[in-house]
């Protein structure tokens, strides 16, 4: 059933800054982007809100493919956050990792392939 590798992320303590520009993006025809930067923002903040309890793990297998998760993906997994009801979770099953959904039916968890 392992279908994941768990990969400890090592967020550094020091901020990974970007330029924020202060123009936005159109999603229909391009329009020129400005030289103008507003702030800077770090993608640690951003990407990881709990790191010491976030790692990444590798997908195997294609259980989660109507998910759009297939095999060879990386998933972000923070512990710290609390699954609920169509969550899709990584779970430890008789010791071994495995992704799904986590559904509950008539008061009754289960974890949900999304691979008919």
């Amino acid at each position: 059933m392992r279908n994941v590798e768990l990969i400890p992320v090592h967020a550094p303590h020091t901020p990974f800054l970007l330029p924020l520009f202060s123009c936005s993006v159109s999603a229909g025809f391009p329009s020129p982007a400005s030289d103008y930067t507003d702030e800077l923002f770090d993608l640690n903040r951003l990407l990881l809100r709990h790191p010491d309890a976030t790692y990444l793990v590798r997908v195997s297998g294609e259980s989660m493919k109507n998910a759009e998760i297939h095999e060879g993906d990386l998933l972000a997994v923070d512990k710290q956050m609390e699954a609920d009801h169509n969550h899709i979770v990584v779970a430890v099953v008789e010791g071994e990792c495995t992704v799904k959904r986590l559904v509950c039916e008539h008061g009754t968890w289960w974890l949900k392939p999304e691979n008919p």
